[in-house]
């Protein structure tokens, strides 16, 4: 937990804020919308360092209701904070947990939004390792809306990221495909660095070439990370870092500078 708080708050440099969904736990904030939760890693996790991913509503309770009413499983009730934030979890078709968060204005820490010293106060997308595209479309395109914005891969001619848009907004979901057995689970073959690269989050930047020299001049760049910026296979520049147990956090420009590989994007880039 020390080095990923060093790893958390000194590089990447959000801010650290007291966890009321878990007292073991703490979270890193990025904007006064989106943080990072780190927890203790719970007995026979394996190689898996991903707990859930989340999403902001603007009413838990009615998002509960309309999944319930689809037929999704969901639990009773939502949970909610003393001072109003309310949230639920429910699994997606591969078994992924999935939050569904409800926040108010009102936060008890005292620091400013964004951080002062953060890499990037927009989390613009959140991936993670997927057998079945088809499987995990009936949840967050037909279910919940999520809408196209790019596909690719290493190669042109194999698909090996997709990247679905929230409903109301341009941040997206990526699905990293996986050439492992078919169904839900981590492949018995599969590694904890490989793992960690495809359980990522992405930092919106205006400049990745910009904030790797911020990084650098700071002394910043510690641990495991890429050489240097490049520019990937959707066009945009992007820089790979690691926390200690291997998330993958990829420093991306908001905009592409080149033409992507594989498909066009579909939908409008995340504001900046």
């Amino acid at each position: 937990m020390a080095a990923t708080d060093h790893y958390y708050r000194e590089i990447i440099g959000a801010a650290k804020e007291v966890d009321p969904e878990n007292p073991q736990g703490v979270r890193y904030i990025f904007s006064k919308d989106q943080f990072i939760e780190v927890l203790p890693l719970p007995a026979g996790a394996g190689i898996n360092r991903m707990d859930h991913a989340a999403f902001n509503t603007t009413d838990a309770e009615g998002m509960r209701k309309y999944l319930a009413a689809k037929g999704w499983s969901v639990p009773n009730k939502v949970t909610c904070e003393s001072y109003g934030h309310c949230w639920f979890d429910v699994r997606d078709p591969e078994g992924n947990k999935i939050q569904f968060v409800e926040r108010q204005t009102f936060n008890g820490q005292k620091f400013p939004y964004p951080p002062p010293n953060v890499i990037g106060h927009h989390i613009i997308h959140v991936g993670f390792l997927v057998h079945s595209r088809e499987a995990e479309d009936k949840f967050y395109r037909e279910l919940l809306g999520f809408k196209p914005y790019w596909y690719g891969g290493m190669k042109d001619d194999k698909i090996d990221w997709v990247s679905q848009q929230v409903p109301d907004g341009h941040d997206w979901v990526e699905y990293m495909l996986t050439s492992g057995p078919s169904g839900t689970g981590i492949p018995a073959n599969m590694t904890q660095q490989t793992l960690g690269v495809l359980d990522h989050f992405a930092i919106g930047e205006k400049s990745v070439d910009d904030a790797f020299k911020v990084l650098q001049s700071g002394n910043r760049l510690e641990g495991r990370h890429d050489a240097a910026p490049k520019i990937g296979k959707d066009g945009k520049g992007q820089f790979n870092m690691y926390d200690p147990d291997g998330i993958r956090a990829e420093l991306m420009n908001f905009h592409a500078t080149e033409k992507p590989c594989c498909s066009s994007f579909t939908a409008q880039d995340p504001a900046e």
